[in-house]
């Protein structure tokens, strides 16, 4: 059965102070018993913080709060890569997960699906679970060329892999033009592309692989429409933003499962 995910990209938001304060009151209120336990929780802070983050993951009485993942990683190993990060370096920190392809990474960093499968096979050899996004342009959107957008990231991107690497990875829908636009994918919608999603790996993989993918919706989710939009079928979780950035709204957005 696949895996109910809330995951908080951070993006770069939080200096030191506010970071500790928001973790220390986010483990305060997981620790109380605010989450329920079908749900995997997983807080990708700014690189500088993950350590912090880390430490802040696990109760007093060592019990796990949340997963700790980066928000990139270099699609090279080590060497003479100036203020790039390694899978291996997050992988001796005990980083779990990492994020890929976010629409920001492809827009400012010019980041192609070739680069975005370079990344996914460093995080798979060193045990990191990728969480690959992927999703259209308003222009793609209104021109109806959404699906053969997502097809295309998700085959260039993921579609090289051998089946036994691909179930290690997390798919992340995030339409480009809901993201930080305070513009919301309805629940109609965002259920269309995750089944259209899963269809494209059922394809690949077979029924058992896409039945047991996590998919997971981005894009302006909080906590007044993560319960709405988390009941579709094919929704299994988010990957939020902003409101991953306030303690009370992300635990809300975690107990929206039904």
């Amino acid at each position: 059965m696949r895996k109910k995910i809330v995951a908080g990209n951070w993006k770069m938001n939080k200096n030191f102070q506010d970071a500790e304060e928001l973790l220390d009151e986010l483990s305060e209120q997981i620790e109380k018993g605010q989450k329920s336990s079908k749900v995997e929780v997983i807080v990708c802070p700014p690189s500088l913080y993950t350590e912090m983050a880390l430490d802040l993951s696990h109760s007093e009485d060592e019990e796990r709060l949340f997963g700790v993942g980066a928000q990139d990683v270099s699609a090279n190993g080590q060497g003479a890569y100036t203020g790039e990060i390694s899978a291996d370096m997050l992988s001796s920190m005990g980083v779990e997960y990492c994020i890929v392809g976010h629409s920001e990474r492809r827009k400012y960093f010019k980041e192609t699906d070739e680069q975005v499968a370079a990344k996914v096979d460093k995080l798979l050899a060193e045990g990191i679970t990728p969480i690959v996004c992927v999703g259209e342009l308003l222009e793609d959107r209104e021109a109806g060329r959404h699906f053969d957008v997502i097809r295309t990231q998700v085959e260039k991107g993921l579609f090289g892999l051998k089946q036994l690497d691909f179930v290690k990875v997390i798919i992340a829908y995030e339409p480009v033009w809901a993201i930080g636009t305070g513009k919301t994918a309805t629940p109609d919608q965002a259920q269309e592309v995750h089944a259209f999603i899963r269809g494209l790996v059922e394809e690949k993989y077979g029924k058992e692989v896409a039945r047991n993918l996590s998919i997971l919706y981005g894009g302006s989710c909080n906590a007044k429409n993560a319960a709405e939009l988390f009941a579709q079928n094919d929704v299994d979780g988010g990957l939020i933003g902003g409101a991953a950035l306030k303690a009370e709204d992300f635990v809300t957005i975690i107990n929206s499962f039904k």
